[in-house]
């Protein structure tokens, strides 16, 4: 080969070469659908998003350069569930992320393709996965579920307490998939006699901030000596209204989420939302490299959290007990 051709070879290879780095790398999309405000999906106070986003990262999905995330909000309304569903659906994401067993149900009628990567409660009862082994179909996910026996546990904190309440109001919603099952009702029994308190429902017949009022209007007149409040998604969403009703009964509550507390709650015992929306980053980037969802196993926490509100605790009069302080995770002054 003449030196003249080979220089020409040489310089071919390279202008293909440089067209290839300038290649933008390609683009894939997931939609993220929060029961609550969508703004805080962005937010990074908001723990939970923040990790899900760099743990997207740290695998190689960057927002901004091979990834978009749009993000859609059911404002705290299931009854615009579906609607939403249809209308992120008709927008053809790669991975739907489905905040609340509601969400999910309302995504999975949408879609039989998109794989839907959820968090949630039991996924077996919400009829959204075969087991937590081998959900099949397409949603795989988390679950915040740990068992019944973190009720017992946060039924037990909140006497720890406040060592005299007799009668803790348990706010729930009267929808089947929220109504506790017949093993959670024995186990808050059980623990119920064993502390000696009496459990007094608190049901809202659906999850408006209307409803949400009215259940606590009734407290003045059925007045527990403290709340604990159940793990709905439905009911996350209306959090900060839940907490300044709350605050406004003068009355010590245990929450399931964090997010109450940031919101200004007392107290709350949950699972550490961080290891759970990592392990949910993780289930985006397998489905976006071409893993079957139906064969991802359902992810259970296995952290756990108690996260203590100082300034709470000090608008309502309340002393938390030096040995509670001791065991909490997080204290908040």
């Amino acid at each position: 080969m003449k030196r003249r051709d080979f220089t020409i070879g040489l310089a071919a290879a390279a202008g293909v070469r440089a067209v290839h780095a300038q290649e933008p790398a390609k683009q894939r999309r997931i939609a993220i659908i929060a029961a609550g405000p969508v703004a805080r999906i962005h937010d990074p106070a908001v723990r939970a998003f923040r990790v899900f986003i760099e743990e997207l990262r740290r695998l190689g999905d960057v927002e901004g350069e091979n990834l978009t995330i749009d993000g859609y909000s059911g404002r705290g309304q299931p009854a615009g569930y579906a609607n939403l569903a249809r209308e992120v659906v008709s927008r053809n994401p790669d991975v739907i992320v489905a905040s609340t067993d509601a969400v999910a149900r309302a995504v999975r009628a949408a879609t039989a393709t998109i794989p839907i990567v959820w968090i949630g409660g039991d996924p077996v009862t919400a009829g959204l996965a075969a087991s937590l082994a081998r959900p099949g179909g397409t949603i795989p996910g988390v679950t915040v579920n740990a068992g019944d026996e973190i009720w017992g546990k946060r039924l037990q904190i909140l006497k720890e307490t406040v060592p005299s309440a007799t009668r803790i109001g348990f706010l729930t919603t009267r929808t089947a998939s929220s109504s506790p099952s017949p093993a959670l009702r024995e186990l808050l029994l059980d623990a119920s006699r064993r502390l000696q308190i009496s459990l007094i429902p608190m049901r809202v017949e659906e999850s408006t901030p209307p409803e949400i009022r009215r259940v606590f209007a009734g407290v003045a007149e059925d007045r527990p000596d403290g709340i604990v409040v159940q793990s709905i998604g439905d009911l996350l969403a209306h959090r900060q209204l839940i907490v300044e009703l709350v605050e406004q009964s003068r009355l010590p509550a245990i929450y399931p989420w964090r997010d109450y507390v940031e919101a200004g709650g007392l107290m709350a015992y949950v699972s550490d939302d961080g290891e759970l929306w990592r392990r949910m980053a993780e289930d985006v980037h397998a489905i976006l490299g071409g893993a079957k969802p139906g064969d991802i196993p359902i992810y259970q926490p296995t952290k756990f959290e108690l996260l203590i509100n100082l300034k709470a605790a000090q608008a309502l009069g309340l002393t938390i007990p030096p040995l509670l302080l001791a065991r909490a995770d997080e204290v908040i002054e």
